[in-house]
């Protein structure tokens, strides 16, 4: 006689279950792409315009604002608790000096290499000549320059607020913005104070650190709906923007996209295999942070998606990546700094029949490898732009021609951005000797959250890594603080 034992199945493994590549948040992102692309393109060819739209094209451009929003409310505190948390971490590293120098160095060399990219395409490609369009009106926005850019590090305020007020039809409307540039002086200030000061400066470290982990928390959940706000950001570009508007600088932008492609997939590449790194395990570790910077647009609000990666996936310590990837957000950048300023700097010559010479041509990328902190505080790479042509002599009024295509560019740029905001520590990290290799050569869940839970694992791996970086962030002689900062990777 035989026996047959019903064994009851695991708690939450009865029923219909997706795939578990289906709940990754690469899958998340990519389905989408697509659900937004279809939805834009219904809403286009339905009738949606930019200054009306139909009930689609509102409920996805309600959804895509109201995404961005929430992203850049949690932007200001980031930055400053970040970098604060930063400097104070340079305390648990002995080699802080070097390698900060380094990422600095990295920093200039890959901006440069990007930007010679940028000339070369410009060249060759011409997108400025025979467009066949004509300048309709002249450039009214901000216009970036060197002495708005030196004036403009100097704080009006503690939190480097400002607000301005119009009036339109009787009616007062004030808008708050935030100067990025003027928070990470105040931060950088307020970082160096901190360590300057020593001992009595622990409990304001410690808050620091707990408002930076609650902070970071808030933006996490914020990033775990990032499929949705993608649905309604790539929506509404593809309804307002379409092929249509896209036509008319085809070949610009044509030009910005081989240029970005041949940084992102060509030039990052070539310098993780340099290194003696793996290819697949650089792109599979970073993708995450590259997706979500593409739909966001925002280096600042893929910070910690970015902080994380490059931590948690591609092995660098966190006592280090915590300086540098806040650092490389707001002056590392690649696209908008580097490939889109050169570019269209030669777009604009080219439509307005100027020619350029050898020493303009040195200008773009002086321009391009040392002002790439002057898109900091305001809006990225449009006042990049003005910057390069006030810079060159160069008709201002030529801005006015891209800016119309310029959030479907800015969505590559930024991509771009961000993959090397996480590879200059990537590289930094391993030419010092105190990468995490067994962590990069890992394989990949395709999920940065997947490890969110285990932090009592993690928490000892981080400890171990704080280690390498400094033998006595590992002592128990250690500040509290110090070894919460430089040991622990969650």
């Amino acid at each position: 006689m035989s026996t047959q034992t019903n064994t009851p199945a695991p708690a939450g493994k009865t029923g219909f279950q997706l795939p578990k590549w289906a709940g990754s948040f690469g899958f998340q992102i990519i389905a989408a792409l697509i659900v937004g692309l279809g939805l834009g393109l219904l809403a286009k060819y339905t009738g949606s315009t930019k200054a009306n739209p139909n009930a689609l094209g509102a409920t996805l451009q309600t959804i895509g604002s109201s995404y961005v929003s929430l992203l850049q409310t949690a932007v200001v505190p980031l930055i400053f608790t970040a970098v604060v948390s930063s400097i104070s971490n340079l305390r648990a590293v002995s080699n802080a000096a070097r390698l900060a120098w380094n990422t600095l160095l990295w920093f200039a060399i890959t901006a440069l290499i990007s930007v010679l990219i940028g000339i070369g395409l410009g060249v060759f490609l011409q997108p400025g000549a025979n467009t066949g369009i004509t300048q309709e009106a002249k450039y009214a926005g901000k216009s970036g320059d060197w002495w708005a850019f030196l004036t403009g590090l100097f704080p009006k305020n503690f939190l480097g607020l400002g607000a301005s007020t119009t009036v339109t039809e009787g009616v007062a409307t004030t808008a708050v913005s935030f100067n990025v540039l003027q928070i990470l002086v105040i931060a950088v200030a307020v970082g160096i104070a901190a360590l300057k000061v020593g001992k009595a400066a622990e409990p304001f470290l410690n808050l620091n650190a707990s408002a930076l982990a609650v902070i970071q928390k808030v933006l996490w959940w914020i990033i775990r709906i990032a499929p949705i706000g993608t649905v309604g950001l790539i929506g509404n570009a593809v309804a307002i923007y379409g092929w249509d508007t896209i036509g008319s600088l085809g070949k610009f932008t044509f030009a910005i996209y081989v240029g970005l492609a041949l940084v992102l997939f060509v030039v990052y590449p070539v310098l993780v295999r340099a290194h003696g790194l793996s290819i697949k395990q650089y792109f599979s570790g970073v993708w995450p942070a590259v997706q979500l910077a593409f739909v966001s647009r925002s280096s600042v609000g893929t910070l910690p998606l970015t902080q994380r990666v490059t931590e948690r996936s591609l092995g660098v310590p966190r006592a280090y990546a915590s300086f540098a990837v806040p650092l490389g957000a707001t002056t590392k950048m690649d696209g908008c700094a580097a490939i889109y300023p050169a570019i269209s700097a030669i777009f604009v010559a080219q439509f307005f029949g100027i020619q350029l010479d050898f020493t303009q041509y040195l200008l773009i990328a002086l321009v391009s490898v040392l002002g790439s902190a002057a898109t900091a505080g305001t809006t990225g790479a449009v006042v990049m732009l003005t910057l390069t042509l006030s810079t060159l002599g160069l008709p201002l009024a030529g801005v006015g021609l891209l800016l119309a295509i310029d959030p479907i560019l800015d969505m590559g740029r930024t991509a771009v951005n961000v993959a090397g905001q996480a590879l200059i520590p990537t590289i930094v990290a391993k030419r010092q000797g105190i990468l995490d290799e067994s962590l990069y050569n890992a394989p990949r869940t395709g999920d940065p959250f997947s490890d969110e839970v285990d932090n009592t694992v993690d928490t000892a791996a981080g400890t171990a890594n704080a280690a390498a970086v400094d033998p006595s962030a590992a002592a128990p002689a250690a500040p509290p603080e110090g070894r919460a900062l430089a040991g622990t990777r969650a």
